[in-house]
């Protein structure tokens, strides 16, 4: 007798409905078309802090460590993946992103779990990048060396600052000690690194800059990433604003970070961050470059392209509840597609942080559109001194690095 064989539950072959369904949907004709897909990445979002900074409004929430749902979470990451695999089908991953929340909460066997899940239902480069943040508040002896056997790459560490009167008004859950802790075992175990070092924070002088820079580089990191502190709605500090540098004083301290760090043979290859030669962050550079990025997660973003079309995704944002529809195969909130007017500046949002630019080429292959969709806004940007430009790239000038938001706002008003 022929065993039936497994009961799928109706809430599964519904959602396997319909990921057939949207993919017939996504790859119906359409106005745009793409040459060829870029490169796709891969993002995972681990939701979970310490304790809520007073600056984020990244979606994180507290938990207590023993609290941590580590094991159901992965399982619905990999069902968020399965239901997605679709989509994505012989595409191989050129990067792999774990961010947060903070994912050095997650053990290391929990981070080495999810990655083997991950390599088993999906194609990564040989050389594949897997980055993961990690904060020093939850550092402890040899855990780094522990993500590195997992499968992790490269480390992404949120120091923020070296100064213990300028952490504890971040409301960061480290000291100084920790962070030099941290960044020396980091150091030893990963080829390849990150330092998130903040600036413009409340108090902070010029020279207490240069003080956590050259704090900084006597770890020779082969990448910093740089952030002026932003007041962002519906955070703490925008219900009660700290007294923070004048923007005279800040536009000053990051041209001194700028000379701290070229000095010491870090490249400005991004508006945010520095790198030695063979280090730059080839995940960070695919959302630069207008790549595609599936992401997996509590609220995590996804942007997919398709023949005729370049889609955005956006997961259930809490916790339980993206675990709970995850789990059932359909955790996707929002899906929308790109429409053709908003893709010019879509692209120049994210291609004008870069040094080198970016090509036409590329514009084109990633957009689906002709140049002449930018063109006004190109003549308008060059005449303001912005950007300069050959017949095969664009580049933003020193003054469009430095007024970035008044060159990409050009592109706002001048699509297609």
């Amino acid at each position: 007798m022929v065993s039936p064989g497994p009961v799928i539950p109706i809430a599964q072959v519904d959602a396997l409905t319909a990921q057939v369904h949207d993919v017939q949907h996504y790859m119906r004709p359409g106005t745009l078309q793409l040459i060829a897909l870029p490169p796709l990445s891969l993002y995972v979002h681990l939701p979970w802090c310490i304790r809520k900074c007073p600056y984020c409004d990244f979606n994180s929430h507290e938990v207590r460590r023993d609290a941590l749902p580590e094991q159901r979470y992965i399982d619905a990451v990999v069902a968020d993946l399965e239901a997605a695999l679709p989509l994505i089908w012989g595409r191989t991953i050129h990067s792999i992103f774990l961010g947060g929340g903070t994912p050095s909460l997650f053990s290391p066997a929990a981070i080495d779990r999810l990655l083997g899940d991950i390599r088993a239902r999906l194609r990564l480069e040989p050389d594949c990048e897997i980055t993961m943040e990690a904060n020093p508040g939850t550092f402890e002896k040899d855990r780094f060396r522990a993500y590195r056997s997992a499968g992790v790459t490269r480390l992404s560490i949120g120091v923020q600052s070296f100064n213990d009167s300028h952490l504890q008004a971040l409301g960061r859950v480290h000291d100084r000690d920790q962070a030099l802790r941290a960044v020396e075992e980091a150091a030893q175990a990963f080829d390849t690194f990150n330092l998130d070092i903040m600036y413009a924070l409340p108090g902070q002088t010029l020279a207490q800059v240069g003080q956590d820079i050259a704090t900084a580089l006597q770890f020779a990191p082969p990448h910093i990433s740089i952030y002026h502190l932003t007041i962002e709605p519906n955070t703490y500090f925008a219900k009660y604003p700290p007294a923070v540098p004048e923007d005279d004083t800040a536009y000053a301290m990051l041209d001194h970070i700028t000379a701290l760090t070229g000095v010491a043979g870090l490249d400005r290859y991004e508006v945010s961050a520095y790198a030695r030669a063979g280090h730059r962050c080839r995940h960070n550079l695919n959302y630069w470059q207008f790549g595609d990025y599936l992401g997996l997660g509590a609220g995590a973003h996804s942007k997919l392209s398709f023949a005729h079309r370049v889609v955005r995704q956006v997961r259930l944002r809490e916790p339980r509840l993206y675990m709970e529809r995850a789990l059932l195969g359909n955790a996707v909130a929002q899906d929308v597609e790109v429409g053709r007017a908003e893709l010019p500046f879509e692209f120049m949002l994210n291609a004008l942080r870069l040094r080198h630019g970016f090509g036409l080429r590329e514009f084109t292959e990633r957009t689906g559109l002709a140049v002449t969709a930018i063109q006004a806004a190109l003549d308008a940007a060059e005449a303001k001194g912005l950007i300069e430009r050959d017949f095969a790239r664009v580049r933003p000038t020193q003054r469009g690095f430095d007024f970035l938001s008044d060159l990409q706002e050009l592109f706002l008003s001048n699509a297609e």
